[in-house]
C-alpha cells in the first residue's frame, strides 16, 4: 500500500469520523481504520466525495498508509480502550513517528504513554479538542501536549483544521511537553461546568424571583449576549429557553427531568485543584451541582423541608433584577476563569510546564465550548503581565468587579430570603471576599490543630515554628 497519507485516525465515531473528515476537507490524504471495518467503508461511502481518504482494514495496512513521520491519531474512549490501541499500533511503528490522543484522557495517563513512547523513540501527543461534533468538522480549538518535535510536523496542520477566532488567528498552541494539552482541556471543561452552572442559576433567580417565562428569560439572554456576556454558552442558552416541546407545547426546559449528568473532566479538575492546593469553588459547586441533581430520592425526602417558596416580583422591580443578576453572574464568570486559570498556572509550575496562559485564553477564543467575547480582554491582561497573580488583579476587570458589588450581594441575599439555591454565585462572592480579607479564621484553624494534634503553627512577629503545651501552662516552645 502507497504512503500516501499525511495523517490517519482510528476510532470512527462521531468525533473520529469528523475530525477525519476536517482534514480531507483541508486538502490532506487522511487514512481510515476502525474496530468494525464497516464504519470505514461507510464514511468513505457517504463522505468520499469531500476529500482524499484511504480505507483500510488492518493495523498493518494502516501504518502502511501513512507516510513519514507517520500521524496517527486515535480517537477512542479514554482508559484501557486507549491504552489497548497503543499496544496495538507501537510495535508497528518507527523513531519519529508519533501517536496523537485527541479523546478526554486524564493527563497523568498522558505522561505515563508519553515517557513510555519516548523510550521506543515514538512522540506521544495528548491533544485535548473542543467543540463537540460540529466544531471536530468545522474547526476545534485544539490544545496539543508533547514535544516540540511533534508539533513541528503535526502544528501546521492542527493550525489549519482549527477553528479562527475573530481575529483570524488560529485556535492551536502547543501548550506544553507530555501531559500539558490534556491538563488544560481538563481545565476548560471545569470552567464549562463552572459557566453552565452560574448560567443555570440566572435563569432560575430570572424565572422563581424575577417571575418571568422561559421564553421572556430566553429574550433576556439575547439581549445580554449582545454585550460583555457575549459567549457560545449565552447564545445557546437562549436557543434552549425558546425551544417549545412538540409533544406537550411546553417549554422545553418544564419537560426534561433536572437530573445533569458528567463525564468526568469536571470531577477531575477539582481532584487535581485538591492535590495542587488550589481552591476551585466555583467549579466544585458546579460539580457538586450536577451530583446533587441525581440523587431523585434525596430530594424527594426532603421537598417539604422548612423554608421560604419564592415569590415573584412585580414587573417594574422584576426588570431592575435582571439587570443586578447580570451583573452577578458577569462578576462570578470572572471569579470563575481565575479561578481556572490559577489551576493551569500550578499545574505549569508542579510539571515544568511553562504554560502561556495569554495563548490559551487566545486558542479559547473560537471553536470551544466556553468561548467568549471576554477572552480577548483576559489574553490581554496575560500579555501585558504574564506574571499576573490574578485576573481580580487586573485593573480592567478589578473596576468592573468593584462595579458589580452591589448587585452581587443584593442578588445572593434576594436568593437567600427567596429560598432559592445559588451556590455558584455564593461561592464565587466567598472567594473573592476571602481574597481581600485582612484576617481569616485559618489562625484559630491553626490553633485547634496545634491543640489537639501539636501540628505546630508560625507567628505574625518572629520567625519558626511553634507549639504551645496546651495541658499545662501553656507555654509556647519553638518546635
Amino acid at each position: 500500500m502507497s504512503n500516501s497519507a499525511q495523517i490517519g485516525v482510528t476510532g470512527l465515531a462521531v468525533m473520529g469520523r469528523n475530525l477525519a473528515r476536517n482534514f480531507a476537507r483541508n486538502g490532506y490524504t487522511v487514512a481510515l481504520h476502525n474496530r468494525t471495518s464497516a464504519r470505514t467503508h461507510a464514511l468513505v461511502e457517504e463522505f468520499g466525495h469531500e476529500g482524499d481518504f484511504v480505507a483500510t482494514e488492518t493495523a498493518k495496512e494502516f501504518v502502511e498508509a501513512l507516510e513519514r513521520p507517520r500521524r496517527l491519531m486515535i480517537m477512542v474512549k479514554a482508559g484501557e480502550p486507549t491504552d489497548a490501541v497503543i499496544q496495538e499500533f507501537a510495535p508497528l511503528l518507527e523513531s519519529g513517528d508519533m501517536i496523537i490522543d485527541g479523546g478526554n484522557a486524564h493527563f497523568e495517563d498522558t505522561r505515563r504513554r508519553e515517557h513510555d513512547l519516548r523510550g521506543q523513540g515514538i512522540h506521544f501527543v495528548g491533544t485535548g479538542v473542543s467543540g463537540g461534533e460540529e466544531g471536530a468538522l468545522n474547526g476545534p480549538s485544539i490544545m496539543p501536549g508533547g514535544s516540540k518535535e511533534s508539533y513541528a510536523s503535526l502544528g501546521p496542520m492542527l493550525e489549519k483544521i482549527s477553528a479562527k477566532a475573530p481575529d483570524g488567528s488560529p485556535c492551536v498552541t502547543h501548550c506544553g511537553p507530555d501531559g500539558a494539552g490534556h491538563f488544560v482541556k481538563m481545565v476548560h471543561n471545569g470552567i464549562e461546568y463552572a459557566d453552565m452552572q452560574l448560567i443555570g442559576e440566572a435563569y432560575q433567580l430570572l424565572r422563581d424571583v424575577a417571575g418571568y417565562s422561559p421564553a421572556q428569560i430566553a429574550d433576556i439572554f439575547r439581549t445580554w449576549n449582545t454585550g460583555r456576556l457575549d459567549s457560545y454558552l449565552i447564545e445557546i442558552t437562549a436557543e434552549v429557553l425558546s425551544h417549545v416541546d412538540a409533544a406537550t407545547g411546553k417549554p422545553f426546559v418544564d419537560v426534561v427531568q433536572d437530573r445533569a449528568e458528567q463525564k468526568g473532566t469536571g470531577r477531575w479538575t477539582v481532584q487535581i485543584a485538591l492535590d495542587l492546593g488550589v481552591p476551585v469553588s466555583g467549579i466544585a459547586e458546579a460539580v457538586f451541582a450536577r451530583s446533587l441533581s441525581g440523587h431523585a430520592d434525596l430530594r424527594a425526602a426532603s421537598r417539604e423541608l422548612a423554608g421560604p417558596k419564592a415569590k415573584p416580583l412585580g414587573e417594574s422591580e422584576a426588570g431592575a433584577f435582571a439587570d443586578r443578576v447580570e451583573q452577578a453572574l458577569y462578576a462570578s464568570k470572572i471569579v470563575s476563569y481565575t479561578q481556572g486559570f490559577h489551576e493551569i498556572s500550578a499545574g505549569s509550575d508542579q510539571y515544568d510546564w511553562d504554560i502561556d496562559l495569554g495563548a490559551i485564553s487566545a486558542i479559547w477564543r473560537g471553536g470551544c465550548i466556553i468561548r467568549a467575547a471576554f477572552l480577548d480582554r483576559i489574553r490581554a491582561a496575560y500579555d501585558a503581565r504574564p506574571d499576573l497573580p490574578s485576573l481580580l488583579s487586573d485593573e480592567t476587570f478589578a473596576q468592573e468587579i468593584a462595579a458589580a458589588q452591589d448587585d452581587w450581594r443584593e442578588v445572593l441575599v434576594a436568593a437567600t430570603r427567596q429560598g432559592v439555591p445559588a451556590p455558584g454565585f455564593s461561592a464565587a462572592l466567598a472567594y473573592y471576599d476571602a481574597l481581600r480579607a485582612d484576617r481569616l479564621p485559618a489562625a484559630l484553624t491553626q490553633g485547634q490543630r496545634d491543640f489537639f494534634g501539636a501540628h505546630t503553627y508560625r507567628r505574625v512577629d518572629r520567625e519558626g515554628s511553634f507549639h504551645t503545651l496546651w495541658g499545662g501552662d501553656r507555654s509556647e516552645v519553638e518546635a
